[in-house]
């Protein structure tokens, strides 16, 4: 027979921690193994405790969820802490990740999200509302996104120099971006002036060292 669950709820509510634990209580699979008003609390029970899963409310008094989550995390390695709040703002998930959360869950969860989340962070896995889901995808691959190179170029201060690392003139460049040749000739300048080199040569070096001008487009 599989052991149950053991489930630490760290919520300063207590109509919905009474909630909680009922669920834990009577829902096959998992058993509360504690109940905790604060922040620090809820670190000494998981010390004390050693639960398989933590519900862990983000905003408590003294400690918050986030400072809870990462000591939590450090002293109970084999412990999983689920958040499950009312905040959705994006730098909320973040730190709770950061801090070691296995998921991230909104109030507005029914029972058997909860019940399904609860045996997904215990099994290792990372778990999210629907709602959030998407948005935290969005964050990772913003984050991840390589950032373009002199970013103190403007957008189009970097299309010249691309066009210069590839070996063409001022004239040339003027053509290929339907621009004039005095404003070709202003953007050069403010290039090497950004870039802080005194010649066309030099910033086209810097440019192909930073993989521009590899392209020559017709």
């Amino acid at each position: 027979m599989t052991a149950p669950i053991r489930v630490l709820v760290a919520d300063d509510h207590p109509l919905f921690c009474d909630g909680l634990a009922a669920l834990l209580t009577d829902g096959p699979g998992t058993e509360l193994a504690g109940a905790a008003a604060t922040g620090t609390d809820a670190v000494d029970l998981a010390r004390e405790t050693q639960p398989d899963v933590v519900l862990m409310d983000l905003h408590m008094p003294g400690m918050n969820g986030i400072e809870a989550t990462r000591r939590i995390v450090a002293s109970c390695p084999q412990t999983a802490v689920l958040v499950l709040t009312m905040f959705d703002e994006d730098s909320w998930v973040l730190s709770a990740l950061r801090a070691g959360a296995r998921g991230y869950l909104l109030k507005g969860a029914n029972r058997d999200q909860i019940r399904c989340a609860i045996h997904a962070a215990a099994s290792g896995e990372i778990i999210f509302s629907a709602q959030m889901a998407a948005r935290v995808l969005a964050c990772f691959t913003a984050a991840a996104a390589p950032s373009p190179p002199f970013p103190q170029l403007t957008g189009r201060e970097r299309q010249v120099l691309d066009l210069l690392a590839q070996g063409r003139a001022n004239t040339a460049i003027a053509t290929r971006l339907s621009l004039s040749h005095k404003t070709v000739r202003n953007h050069v300048s403010n290039i090497l002036a950004k870039l802080q080199v005194t010649d066309r040569a030099q910033a086209i070096i810097q440019a192909r060292d930073a993989g521009m001008g590899q392209t020559m487009n017709c």
